[in-house]
């Protein structure tokens, strides 16, 4: 059996090549002058331990507008994104059945008014026959005393006066039953008029239309949406944060919360924490308040950062970091050379980013990278 030697022949021609280029650059790097850098010694350092959670803008107060009365839709006053004042009027619906039944109800009013004079005139007369009465039976009594008349003129003016009286608390309940069928009839007329102005809807509060869910001609039912209105100027962002980290989260504590839309970073405050744990996600709902930002809406996506203490890290400017892709760098000095040392990046903080894996303490990185730094090269340190 014949075994080819051509490839053995060929990695070895590959391998020496390799090397010749190593000791032709290790030869050039000798030659050339060495490249002045400053150093970071990396040491240890305090950081503030966080944690970061994801979440969305909301407003504050939300208002689903509804119709309390049912009937066809007229007018339709706003779009989504109008501003509105408290007490504006949004829509308008068809109302000639309630304007109905607010005359009818105006109507039976009237009549009820228009009785009082009667009412009066018959409680006087009532009074008048009544004083007559009694005048009539005192006269008559003292003659009765004085054995002038018989007991049954006497027995008379008694009934009369009797009569008088009844007459006289009959003609006052009739003026109290009209005086309570005004009231009553007073009561229909508001009520009525509560009802027309149902077909008037009308903003609750300063804010936003967010939503428009009716047009003209639709018939509006009781509890059906119409618009949805949010409260300008008070916003807050509802993250989920992990069932873990409840004991970290406390109301009141303040929390720093970025915006992506805004670019620029807030100051929050926890207003509430529901208890209440998500079983499918692990999680429960945490509420931070948000101060008055321009361009600040319902909807932007946030993300919030709870400082829990301190950790101690490794970590280095990043003008001392080199990334390539997925990959990250940096160029330690040892013996007066720079050697490329592969390190793995954790979060970043003013101006510095932290070191999981690749660097010692003690140990001194490049910073800044001069352009064309290789590894290997030498270097000259520069205070």
């Amino acid at each position: 059996m014949r075994v080819s030697v051509l490839p053995a022949v060929v990695a070895l021609a590959v391998m020496a090549g390799c090397g010749a280029s190593r000791e032709k650059h290790a030869h050039a790097d000798s030659q050339t002058a060495p490249v002045a850098v400053h150093v970071y010694q990396v040491n240890a350092t305090e950081w503030p331990a966080t944690f970061e959670v994801t979440g969305t803008v909301r407003a504050r107060t939300t208002a689903v507008i509804s119709s309390k009365v049912m009937g066809y839709v007229r007018e339709v006053m706003v779009r989504p994104g109008d501003r509105v004042r408290q007490g504006q009027l949004l829509a308008e619906l068809d109302a000639r059945d309630l304007e109905a039944n607010w005359r009818q109800a105006q109507a039976a009013l009237e009549e009820a008014r228009s009785a009082v004079p009667e009412a009066d005139n018959a409680v006087a007369a009532a009074k008048a026959s009544l004083e007559l009465a009694q005048v009539t039976f005192r006269r008559m009594q003292d003659l009765f005393q004085k054995r002038s008349i018989s007991n049954q003129e006497y027995d008379e003016a008694v009934a009369k006066l009797r009569m008088a009286e009844a007459q006289y608390e009959m003609a006052q309940a009739r003026r109290r039953q009209l005086s309570a069928k005004i009231q009553q009839a007073e009561q229909a007329v508001q009520a009525a008029a509560v009802m027309r102005s149902y077909a008037r809807i009308t903003a609750p509060f300063d804010g936003l239309v967010t939503e428009k869910k009716v047009e003209p001609g639709n018939l509006a039912a009781p509890g059906t949406p119409l618009f949805v209105l949010e409260q300008e100027g008070g916003y807050r962002l509802e993250a989920a944060v992990e069932e873990s980290r409840i004991g970290a989260v406390r109301a009141g504590q303040n929390v720093r919360v970025r915006v992506d839309a805004l670019g620029r970073e807030l100051t929050g405050r926890v207003v509430e924490i529901i208890p209440a744990v998500d079983a499918s996600a692990r999680s429960f709902t945490v509420k931070i308040d948000l101060p008055a930002a321009p361009g600040l809406r319902s909807g932007l996506f946030g993300r919030a950062v709870f400082d829990t203490g301190v950790r101690r890290v490794l970590a280095v400017p990043l003008n001392a970091v080199v990334e390539r892709g997925q990959l990250a760098s940096v160029f330690v000095v040892e013996q007066g050379a720079a050697r490329m040392r592969l390190v793995t990046l954790g979060a970043r903080r003013d101006g510095q980013v932290e070191i999981l894996s690749g660097l010692n303490g003690g140990e001194s990185v490049v910073a800044p990278v001069p352009p064309g730094l290789r590894d290997g090269a030498r270097v000259e340190v520069r205070p």
